[in-house]
């Protein structure tokens, strides 16, 4: 027997009873975005209940500012390095898709008895017959979107009121975007006013019937809300005080607070680890469509904070206490800690996160004292852009990017091309979270060189043990793969229509 499988046996042997886990994961919802982050004309009443009764954190990261990428490290816990989720995303007809290689969140609970569902944006592979859809990355259900919303016409969604001309055109060359029940299309295109509805509906029927058989669950909510093009159902249409953007957010508000109430109602909110936080920065380049990221410099697409410095917010009844943390965590913890509360085995891959039980469960320091800034189309060549340790935070290169774009900030602007610095802009985020004063434009002193040899012992480490995966993107395309609940129909990709 190996020491991994004898050290597993023991940790499964003295597990407690699991809890059950709700994973809810915004799209592009920035960090100043919601109200208890401090935005001053958000409705998110639910999230802020969260926050009062459950642990905020004030320095929480994504893997990486883009969609593709960041999933992938949240549900493996490592770095999209590692599993070649890189360079930026994967589109409908891509040939690649997450590694089956790679061990997921729900492929460790399924072997704790669990029951696992997934709904809403997946955007981590369709490929030929649905090879890298939830379904086979331990998901028993899945109910949702294979990629962005975006990644489609938009000529579907509805806008209220009615006869109201929708706003953008996103990508009209696509399929239409589908829904999917598993692996089969139930809707092609999506109707965006009853999507969030049929949503909360599967997810509480979902906890429901796993309450009902007695079985810890397990429910990854990973919303459309708030990206581009936003949408909202009649019940939000027109309500905010933001316009669709403020809409599509007090939509998902909505939902988490009917989420927490199917807990309640079901007796098993004191034993349900909720955790919400949010994929990457706003696309600042939509202005007031593209969300914000509060004091945070730039968003979307960049290594500066409002890219990957993200909300997050911790909830679990007489097992967190009230309060703020201002540790340092990341998604890639999110693996390793829901691995130790459900008596999970850990992978036996290199992993990027911690286990911060102690941090969430006794208030104590996080494990986590580094977090590594990769740009979206990294390479081995110049490795991490960004680091962070402790309260210092450097840039070894920087640059702007087109979705951080139409702010007064040009460090942001996609005119900011890429920039090697050396030395590397040195910043306190203790004291300057905005990226404002480089600590070294008023020359170097003996301080902070040692603080910059400290920081670059800490890169050498890491990069040292970091191997590039294969690109999953640059496997190219096929539009044959794209997804069609009619795939005999012609011409596409326009005849790809079907109903529920």
């Amino acid at each position: 027997m190996s020491l991994h499988l004898l050290l597993c046996l023991l940790v499964l042997c003295t597990a407690a009873k699991p809890p059950n886990i709700v994973l809810i994961y915004a799209d592009d919802m920035g960090f100043g975005d919601i109200g208890c982050y401090g935005h001053p004309s958000s409705l998110t009443p639910n999230l802020d209940k969260l926050a009062a009764e459950g642990l905020r954190f004030t320095d929480f990261y994504s893997s990486c500012a883009l969609c593709t990428p960041s999933r992938a490290g949240l549900l493996t816990g490592r770095y999209q390095t590692r599993s070649g989720m890189y360079p930026y995303v994967l589109l409908p007809e891509s040939r690649g898709g997450l590694p089956h290689s790679e061990i997921t969140i729900s492929e460790i609970l399924g072997g704790q008895g669990y029951a696992i569902a997934m709904v809403g944006k997946w955007h981590l592979g369709y490929g030929a017959n649905g090879t890298f859809l939830p379904t086979h990355y331990g998901f028993q259900h899945f109910l949702g979107v294979p990629y962005a919303h975006s990644q489609g016409p938009c000529q579907n969604l509805t806008c209220f009121p009615p006869n109201t001309t929708c706003f953008g055109g996103c990508e009209q060359d696509q399929v239409l975007l589908p829904v999917l029940w598993n692996e089969q299309i139930i809707q092609q295109p999506v109707d965006f006013t009853q999507l969030e509805q049929m949503y909360n509906d599967f997810a509480q029927s979902f906890i429901a019937d796993a309450v009902k058989s007695k079985k810890p669950f397990f429910l990854y909510l990973a919303s459309h809300h708030t990206q581009y093009p936003q949408y909202a159902g009649e019940q939000y249409a027109g309500k905010s005080l933001r316009g669709p953007y403020g809409d599509a957010l007090m939509e998902f508000d909505g939902s988490v607070g009917k989420l927490i109430h199917a807990l309640q109602q079901l007796r098993v909110e004191n034993n349900t680890l909720v955790f919400f936080t949010s994929d990457n920065g706003p696309e600042t380049m939509r202005m007031s469509r593209g969300g914000s990221s509060g004091h945070l410099k730039c968003g979307k697409d960049t290594t500066y904070e409002g890219g990957m410095r993200e909300p997050a917010i911790a909830y679990w009844p007489g097992h967190i206490t009230p309060g703020v943390t201002h540790e340092l965590a990341s998604t890639l913890d999110i693996l390793p800690t829901i691995a130790k509360l459900s008596g999970a085995c850990l992978p036996n891959v290199t992993l990027d996160g911690f286990d911060i039980t102690h941090l969430l469960l006794k208030g104590r320091g996080s494990r986590r004292k580094t977090m590594f800034y990769y740009p979206t189309a990294p390479n081995e060549t110049q490795g991490v852009f960004a680091l962070r340790h402790g309260k210092y935070k450097v840039h070894y290169f920087t640059q702007g990017s087109i979705f951080s774009g139409s702010t007064p900030d040009e460090d942001c602007h996609p005119t900011a091309k890429m920039t090697p610095h050396d030395p590397p802009l040195l910043f306190d985020l203790e004291s300057d979270p905005a990226e404002n004063y480089n600590l070294l434009a008023g020359g170097m002193t003996a301080d902070l060189q040692q603080i910059l040899s400290n920081i670059k012992r800490e890169k050498d480490i890491f990069e040292k043990t970091m191997t590039f995966g294969e690109s999953q993107i640059l496997k190219g395309t096929d539009t044959a793969l794209r997804p069609c609940c009619n795939p005999t129909c012609s011409p596409k990709p326009l005849c790809c229509r079907c109903s529920c």
